[in-house]
């Protein structure tokens, strides 16, 4: 049994829309930043006695859509790999299920790099961004720590991510405030084929992603925090505006989402710098300088409780923990 730890990471350039949705070939590139709080656990075994492949998640037998979903990468791997028996994957996350926090790029980074290993291939990490792309868009990046770039490509061997800055040796860092961890009513997967098939705005989307990735890795080369979250901060309200857009409209957003946004903008008049991102889900994350660390912690504790934040620093690589 050979078992896998990867890191959630949060997009601060999204790519919000498919081109393929059987390869998981976006629209655009995009850019993130891998986090140290989040992640799964991912076990996998081959085996000779099983008669079907054996998933649990988070101590609970999974079946339906969400076992198949695993059930087809592991068949993926299965083709790659000759391996004939089914397996038995036992998966924690650390990190809340649906509720745009990434869950699916730290399971599927985790299932890939198990389950690759298990099977007895040796994949370098492109191989692996390329595999795990193909369980979720975002896993892709989740192979890598630090900040991230995923190529769109235009076909399986050229769509895959590479570490920009693995080792993060400035002092970003983010809050994720916890406002609602529940399961969103509208998946990505849906609200992404929603936004770039009815939202009239969808084709200007190409050209804000192309302009932000320069500008976001420009900024990231010059270490300057600020320009980043405002970049991050732009480009994520520009995304949530497609899904308004989009026919019919739907949003991520809840009362605290607005509640939040407007507290950060709140702070940054008092002078503290911080800028916010949100995916799709309720929840904000904050970008920020850690020197600004007490003072954000502090005020937006006041206003949602200290319990609803969780800070991280910048999270490694995709990596097995059971040698």
């Amino acid at each position: 049994m050979i078992t896998a730890r990867a890191h959630t990471n949060i997009a601060l350039v999204k790519y919000w829309g498919k081109k393929d949705q059987n390869l998981i070939l976006p629209q655009t590139d995009s850019l993130s930043l891998t986090l140290n709080e989040f992640y799964a656990d991912t076990s996998v075994e081959f085996r000779d006695d099983l008669a079907a492949d054996h998933i649990e998640i988070d101590d609970r037998v999974v079946t339906g859509h969400a076992a198949n979903k695993v059930i087809n990468f592991l068949n993926i791997i299965r083709k790659m790999s000759g391996e004939k028996r089914y397996a038995n994957v036992i998966s924690t996350n650390h990190v809340p299920v649906s509720a745009g926090l990434a869950s699916s790029a730290s399971a599927f980074a985790a299932l890939a790099t198990a389950a690759s290993k298990a099977a007895g291939l040796d994949l370098n990490r492109r191989d692996l961004s390329r595999l795990a792309r193909q369980g979720s868009g975002s896993a892709t990046r989740s192979i890598y720590g630090g900040l991230v770039e995923w190529h769109r490509g235009t076909d399986d061997l050229t769509s895959f991510a590479e570490p920009i800055m693995e080792k993060v040796d400035f002092g970003i860092e983010m809050i994720a405030l916890l406002l609602n961890t529940s399961k969103k009513k509208v998946s990505s997967r849906q609200g992404m084929q929603s936004s770039v098939e009815t939202s009239p705005y969808y084709p200007a989307w190409h050209k804000v992603v192309a302009h932000d990735m320069l500008a976001m890795k420009r900024a990231i080369s010059n270490q300057d925090i600020d320009q980043i979250g405002h970049i991050a901060e732009e480009n994520a309200l520009r995304m949530h505006a497609l899904t308004l857009s989009a026919d019919p409209g739907y949003t991520y957003f809840n009362g605290e989402t607005i509640r939040a946004i407007q507290a950060i903008n709140d702070l940054r008049s008092q002078g503290i710098s911080c800028y916010y991102t949100m995916d799709a889900g309720p929840n904000v994350k904050v970008i920020y300088n850690r020197k600004n660390r007490s003072k954000i912690i502090d005020y937006l504790g006041k206003l949602f409780g200290q319990e609803k934040l969780i800070v991280s620093k910048p999270g490694p690589g995709v990596k097995i923990i059971n040698k």
